[in-house]
C-alpha cells in the first residue's frame, strides 16, 4: 500500500513537472512510461494552479481593483505554467483558423512564430477569461477559477482517452502522451474533478447548482473539440489538448456567471 502511494506521489510530480515550472525532487525522476501514466493527475495540477491563481486573485481584489485583480491572477498562473495551455491554443488558431489541408495544419501547429490568426485567438480568449472572472464577486470568482482549472484538464483527459493522436508519433514532443490513457487513468483524472466539486460544494452547499452548470458547459465544450479536432485533424495533438484546455476553462467560468444572472444579480 505505502508502495502504492508513493508511485501515485511520484506520477503527480511527474505531472507538475510536465506541466509547470514549480521544481520537483530530484527522487522523483524521469520515464516515458511514467508521463503516460501521469496523466491521470492533470487535474490534480489544474487544481493547484487554480488555488495559486485563487490566492492571488483574493489578495489582490482588496488592495487593488477587481479588475487589476483578476489580470495579476492570469498573470500568475500563466508564469507558473510557462504558457502551456496558452501556447497550444494559440498554435491550434494558426492552425485551423484558414482554409488548409490536414497535412497543412499539422505542419503549422509545428512552427514556433504565431500568426495572425492565433494572435486574435489568444487575446480573445484571455479577454473573455478575464471578462468572465471581473464580472463575478470574489466570493464566486475564487471558487470558480479553482474549479475551471481542474475541469478543463479534466476535458483534455478525456480527448487522451477518446482520441487518436493525429500527428506523427515519432515526431511528437510528447511521445508517451501520443499513445492515449487508459481508462483507470480516466477514472482516477475525473476523480480529481469530482473531488474539487465535492469540496467546494462543502464549502457552501449553495454552489451545487453553479457547478453542475459550469460542469455541464465544460462539457459541451469537450465534446465540441472533440468533433472539431476530430473532423479536421482526425484526432488530437500536444497543442489542441492546450486549446482544449483553455476553452473548455472558459466555458466553466460562463457557467458561474450565468446562473449569477439567472438569480437576478446585477440586472
Amino acid at each position: 500500500m505505502r508502495a502504492r502511494l508513493h508511485h501515485e506521489l511520484r506520477l503527480f510530480l511527474v505531472a507538475v513537472q510536465f506541466f509547470t515550472r514549480v521544481p520537483v525532487p530530484a527522487w522523483v525522476g524521469f520515464s516515458p512510461a511514467w508521463l503516460q501514466a501521469s496523466a491521470r493527475h492533470f487535474p490534480g495540477v489544474g487544481l493547484c494552479v487554480g488555488m495559486v491563481g485563487a490566492a492571488v486573485l483574493a489578495c489582490a481584489w482588496g488592495l487593488t481593483s477587481p479588475l487589476v485583480a483578476v489580470v495579476l491572477s492570469m498573470m500568475a498562473t500563466v508564469v507558473l505554467t510557462g504558457a502551456f495551455h496558452e501556447d497550444g491554443l494559440a498554435d491550434t488558431c494558426d492552425a485551423l483558423g484558414g482554409h488548409v489541408s490536414r497535412a497543412r495544419a499539422l505542419e503549422i501547429m509545428k512552427d514556433s512564430r504565431i500568426g495572425s490568426y492565433g494572435t486574435v485567438g489568444l487575446v480573445l480568449v484571455l479577454g473573455l477569461k478575464a471578462a468572465l472572472l471581473a464580472s463575478l464577486p470574489l466570493a464566486l470568482a475564487v471558487p470558480a477559477l479553482i474549479f475551471g482549472h481542474t475541469v478543463s484538464r479534466g476535458a483534455a483527459v478525456v480527448l487522451l482517452r477518446t482520441l487518436p493522436y493525429a500527428g506523427d508519433v515519432d515526431q511528437s514532443k510528447a511521445k508517451p502522451l501520443a499513445t492515449g490513457v487508459s481508462s483507470r487513468g480516466l477514472f482516477v483524472a475525473l476523480g480529481w474533478v469530482a473531488l474539487a466539486a465535492a469540496a467546494i460544494t462543502a464549502w457552501q452547499v449553495a454552489w451545487a447548482v453553479p457547478l453542475l452548470l459550469s460542469t455541464a458547459l465544460a462539457a459541451s465544450g469537450t465534446w465540441g473539440c472533440r468533433r472539431w479536432w476530430q473532423g479536421r485533424l482526425g484526432g488530437f495533438t500536444g497543442d489542441t489538448l492546450g486549446a482544449t484546455q483553455q476553452l473548455t476553462e472558459c466555458l466553466a467560468l460562463l457557467g458561474w456567471l450565468v446562473w449569477l444572472r439567472s438569480m437576478g444579480w446585477g440586472a
